[in-house]
């Protein structure tokens, strides 16, 4: 038998320390800002039927063609560890009943595993956060989540230097002749494209324009614009969104670029980005994907939605100090071992009233005190036979100073 540690598996991470402390507070803050804004919590399966991943992210991409993780039970059904929350959340949506409480606004947190290459931020195994309006047509659900998202990047403290780039898909009509036009362009320099993008040509033309190759990006600048073919309805729509968001006071800047390769999407595409996670800038990113119920044999249902990762976010809130530090309230010093079960009270009751605490009850009385001052308790309450007797306080903390005075 081998006395050999086990080792991580490639990929994945084990989270501690100070960077615990910053991905707790990613979603504590997420939990906090989505109640705000009345989103109900949903829990989703770790794994679905492949199909439901197939069908909605789309079979030719690179998602469901190389990073799915897929394997096939002992029933013979083919299951995927989810890639990501939207498919199922759709999925749920249609087979739970949930249209009964449309429009639908939801949110969740969790793992999500994709075989990539592991980069600064990115992880086999990750984690998003993810808020959804499902049933709402109207612009002001885009403005509303957009809103949302630009409030808690502000109270993650992160805000400094990230951009919201914001762009229209428009309609089903806009967007098919869009994209009639970019096939005609790009088949012109077929052979001059990347091999990834001469193979998108026919099948997804939109996801050349955000190639990173320099073969495509020679000819990305010249191709054909959205806004030439947006209709009347569509350039309303995304009128509304951008009059929205300027009323709520949220800067945004236009990226004619920015698409969604997938045909179930309409209207509005956006991503918050910044430059201090190096190529890979997207810090939290979404979009309208009317079309994607039927997709999955439902009705017509208009939705759209974000999510971002919390290891990213986590990076950001830990290289911009925002992280609020875990301050020690109170020390319960035992003087001796017989002022334990007095001390073991008052360490109850402090922790009772929302007071931070810890207990220090092993060494020699002084190692015992030193142990107490290492510690940087806002408070030391020193407890022996007798019961508590001394207190010695550092700093303004109402709720610790109210519980002191009831001892008193």
């Amino acid at each position: 038998m081998s006395t050999k540690t086990p080792q991580a598996i490639r990929g994945t991470q084990d989270i501690f320390g100070a960077e615990a402390e910053a991905f707790a507070h990613v979603v504590e803050t997420f939990e906090r800002v989505r109640k705000l804004y009345r989103f109900r919590r949903v829990e989703m399966p770790v794994f679905e039927k492949t199909e439901v991943f197939s069908r909605s992210i789309g079979e030719t991409t690179d998602v469901v063609s190389k990073e799915m993780y897929s394997f096939e039970d002992r029933g013979g059904d083919s299951l995927t560890l989810r890639p990501e929350f939207t498919a199922g959340i759709a999925r749920a949506f249609l087979t739970n009943g949930w249209q009964q409480h449309a429009p639908l606004k939801v949110a969740t947190h969790g793992p999500l595993f994709r075989y990539e290459r592991p980069q600064k931020g990115r992880y086999r195994q990750f984690h998003q956060i993810d808020a959804e309006i499902i049933g709402a047509g109207e612009p002001q659900a885009d403005v509303e989540l957009l809103v949302m998202a630009d409030q808690l990047l502000k109270e993650l403290g992160i805000s400094d230097g990230v951009t919201l780039m914001l762009n229209t898909l428009g309609d089903g009509e806009s967007r098919e002749a869009w994209r009639a036009a970019l096939v005609d362009y790009f088949r012109a320099v077929q052979g001059e494209l990347s091999e990834d993008s001469q193979d998108r040509l026919e099948k997804n033309p939109l996801r050349i324009l955000d190639s990173k190759d320099p073969r495509d990006k020679a000819f990305v600048g010249d191709a054909p614009k959205i806004d030439d073919f947006l209709s009347a309805e569509a350039q309303d729509f995304f009128g509304k969104v951008t009059s929205g968001l300027d009323a709520a006071g949220v800067e945004w800047t236009r990226a004619p670029s920015l698409v969604r390769g997938l045909d179930y999407y309409r209207h509005t595409a956006f991503e918050f980005v910044t430059d201090r996670l190096g190529a890979q800038g997207t810090v939290l990113g979404g979009g309208r994907y009317d079309g994607l119920m039927e997709s999955l044999g439902g009705a017509p249902t208009p939705a759209v939605g974000w999510a971002a990762g919390i290891e990213r976010l986590a990076m950001l809130v830990s290289d911009g100090g925002s992280v609020p530090a875990d301050k020690l309230e109170a020390a319960v010093l035992v003087e001796n071992d017989e002022g334990l079960p007095a001390a073991i009270k008052l360490l109850s009751g402090l922790r009772a009233a929302g007071v931070s605490a810890e207990i220090v009850a092993s060494g020699s009385p002084k190692k015992r005190y030193d142990k107490a001052v290492k510690l940087g308790p806002q408070a030391i309450l020193r407890v022996n036979e007798t019961g508590y007797y001394g207190f010695s306080v550092d700093g303004e903390n109402p709720r610790l100073d109210a519980f002191i005075k009831s001892l008193v």
